[in-house]
């Protein structure tokens, strides 16, 4: 069926129910002679008088009874359906797909979706943990989880966690075997343990700030790891030196089995940030998971 039959058979119902063409045109939101016109193009093509006109009144012929007959539920199914997609609409229902780091799904994805999934059976939430930065376009992704640092410029950016630090660690028994570093310029002659970026593959520079002024050193040492977990199986077994995220070490710094230094060399720095294109039209469903990540600042 074509556009205009269905339109055809929409003012003739309107007619048929109305039983009359001004109340239908007003109805409609058309003019009397341009809703005739319709109804007269309908008979036509049908070859069959649908409506008997007189002076005072407007009726269905027989034809006319059975269209009406077979029209009003079938619109009316339609009506319904189309209330029942626009609740869906207003419902939070779907799936949804994010990339995010291991630690940024732990700290900060996992303890909002323990929260939330529970209240929302029809969400669906899928999480790949990747150390690398990905196309969440290409790779089809609804949002993706990283530093506020590492976003676009072309993403949409909610933060989702406060500010972060890292910390230079190293054991005890290190330190009194090697002694303590001042400056990070002294790092140098020190044993450190290194980590494989995942993106690039280049070994990552130590990142140090003082008044300002930013300063990276390229360390050295025995070990190279692409995870921090197994860095700081390392860094507390004594065999180096390691700059890692400070809530990272917390447990190890807590209980003694590291030490950090260097701790006015690295400022505050943007913590995690939920990004996604900003051309995305938002699903209630992903609206919801933005608002229950979204950072409010420590109560």
């Amino acid at each position: 069926m074509r556009r205009d039959e269905l339109g055809d058979l929409t003012a003739f119902l309107a007619v048929a129910e109305e039983r009359s063409f001004t109340r239908a045109a007003a109805r409609l939101g058309t003019s009397q002679s341009a809703l005739s016109h319709t109804v007269r193009r309908l008979e036509t093509r049908l070859g069959l008088r649908l409506l008997t006109r007189t002076t005072r009144s407007v009726a269905p012929t027989e034809a006319g009874e059975r269209l009406v007959e077979t029209l009003r539920p079938a619109f009316d199914d339609i009506d319904a359906l189309l209330v029942e997609l626009g609740e869906l609409r207003e419902k939070p229902t779907g799936a949804i797909r994010i990339t995010a780091t291991r630690h940024s799904a732990e700290t900060v994805l996992w303890p909002a979706l323990e929260r939330l999934i529970p209240d929302y059976p029809d969400i669906k939430v899928e999480v790949a943990i990747e150390a690398s930065l990905t196309d969440i376009v290409a790779e089809r992704y609804d949002a993706g989880v990283r530093l506020g640092e590492q976003v676009a410029r072309d993403m949409i950016a909610v933060r989702i966690g406060p500010d972060m630090r890292m910390a230079c660690v190293g054991a005890p028994a290190y330190f009194a075997a090697h002694g303590v570093p001042r400056t990070p310029h002294e790092l140098t002659g020190h044993s450190c343990i290194n980590v494989r970026l995942p993106t690039l593959g280049g070994l990552y520079a130590w990142e140090f700030e003082k008044d300002g002024r930013p300063l990276n050193v390229r360390v050295d040492g025995q070990l190279v790891f692409n995870d921090n977990t197994m860095v700081l199986k390392a860094a507390a077994a004594g065999l180096g030196l390691a700059c890692v995220l400070q809530d990272q070490a917390e447990e190890h710094l807590a209980d003694g089995r590291l030490v950090q230094v260097l701790d006015d060399w690295h400022p505050p720095f943007p913590g995690y940030h939920l990004y996604y294109p900003s051309r995305r039209q938002l699903s209630p469903a992903f609206a919801l998971l933005v608002e229950a990540l979204r950072y409010r600042g420590r109560s």
